[in-house]
């Protein structure tokens, strides 16, 4: 759709929407203290935002759900629970409807990464309760893929089970793969990675398949082509971003059912949505149920490039996700998040690719301190740790304090891997 298109169908669907959320959300009629939401989407930035900390809250004082539940309990089709990556996890109630819409925007995002119906694809996420199984599974099968449910656990079956049946698809976070290959180099000495014939990546969960190293080890290693493509938040949508074949940045494919904003995170005064401008995304529901958001802050720090139509004919803005407003670490005045130092690592050949960021005192921090792990029978060298320090140096203007640890000094982390580590709390 062109961008006229689009605003006509957004606002049809606001009108609805606000409605909605206007007579039966306790939530937000408590947050706007009486005021009616504007009937013009582009006027939403004279609303309050919306955050994380107020959705605990509220469900801590209205069980199960909370009081954003906008729909009956006979409503609740589906109940889900955050992974709790940043805190306490979350009920998610879903409606049949609610249902399908999430379904119908994750396999947009899946085929815009390439997965088809001449694809069978193993997905390797956590079925327990989290959104990230359940619900992207289905999202795969919109595609006409063939969808095995594997989950997590288990990697020798799995590594046996890629082989029988000839799946040539993966879906998980960027880091499991390197789990895979520590099962493979102590378990199935004589098979390579690209032995799996495993020939398309498909990621999400963790941040990182932004940087062109990480993205090279993995075809290099595999042979498969990583495409980053299940970006969502679970508060929100399990997936609605991803990349296409032709472009590396992930593409807004839930333009339709879902308003985006821009915001700086401190001052939380509203951004233009155009070539350039970084800030927190903050989402609006136009379509849902049984909890929608508005003004909903959801702490993802992103840098939007393009917004003319891709090559590809889809015309949502192209951004990328810089990383988590609760993951940044301020040294000396410098904000770094964990995917610009894995720019850094990931570059070195005789590492792993896996890091921590280990802080055992709160801010202020003078230095950023680095755990890294060697690569497959790599050896610490003397000079290895001094080199990274002056690469994150001379890259992100930050003094680092790197420690190199053995080869599998890390935990296997079939999930989401933490990156940052704060050891103090």
């Amino acid at each position: 759709m062109t961008p006229a298109e689009l605003l006509s169908q957004q606002q049809a669907a606001w009108a609805l929407q606000r409605e909605h959320v206007l007579h039966h959300s306790f939530f937000y009629n408590e947050l706007w203290r009486g005021c009616n939401p504007p009937e013009d989407l582009r006027d939403l930035p004279l609303l309050p935002l919306s955050s994380k900390t107020q959705l605990r809250k509220s469900q801590a004082n209205h069980p199960p759900f909370g009081n954003y539940l906008a729909a009956g309990p006979e409503s609740v089709s589906r109940l889900h629970r955050t992974s709790g990556t940043t805190g306490q996890a979350m009920n998610l109630a879903l409606s049949e409807r609610d249902c399908g819409i999430v379904e119908s925007v994750g396999g947009r995002s899946h085929r815009a990464a390439g997965l088809n119906s001449e694809h069978t694809v193993v997905h390797c996420l956590n079925y327990q309760m989290w959104m990230g199984g359940v619900t992207d599974h289905l999202t795969l099968e919109r595609t006409g893929a063939t969808v095995v449910p594997f989950g997590v656990g288990n990697t020798e079956l799995l590594i046996r089970t890629i082989r029988e049946i000839g799946i040539d698809a993966i879906s998980c976070t960027p880091s499991y793969p390197a789990v895979l290959e520590r099962v493979l180099a102590e378990r199935f000495a004589d098979v390579r990675p690209r032995d799996l014939g495993l020939k398309l990546g498909l990621f999400g969960g963790e941040a990182g398949l932004d940087d062109p190293a990480l993205r090279e080890r993995i075809f290099v290693t595999w042979g498969m082509e990583p495409r980053n493509a299940n970006y969502g938040v679970s508060d929100v949508f399990s997936n609605f971003a991803a990349q296409c074949a032709l472009d590396t940045r992930l593409h807004f494919l839930a333009g339709d059912v879902l308003y985006p904003e821009l915001i700086d995170p401190g001052s939380e005064a509203p951004f233009e949505i155009e070539p350039g401008q970084q800030g927190e995304l903050v989402l609006t529901h136009l379509r849902r149920d049984c909890q929608p958001l508005v003004r909903f802050r959801t702490g993802d720090i992103v840098a939007v490039d393009e917004t003319t139509t891709c090559e590809c004919g889809r015309s949502g803005m192209r951004f990328r996700v810089i990383g988590r407003s609760d993951d940044m670490v301020v040294i000396r005045g410098i904000n770094l998040f964990p995917s610009m130092v894995a720019a850094v690592v990931t570059g070195f050949t005789e590492l792993s690719g896996d890091y921590r960021i280990v802080l055992d005192h709160g801010p202020p921090h003078e230095i950023l301190p680095i755990q890294v792990e060697l690569a497959v029978g790599r050896r610490n060298e003397a000079w290895l740790a001094g080199a990274i320090e002056q690469a994150i140096k001379s890259r992100l203007g930050a003094t680092a304090n790197v420690t190199t640890l053995p080869h599998g000094s890390f935990p296997i982390t079939e999930g989401k891997t933490r990156r940052v580590i704060r050891s103090y709390r």
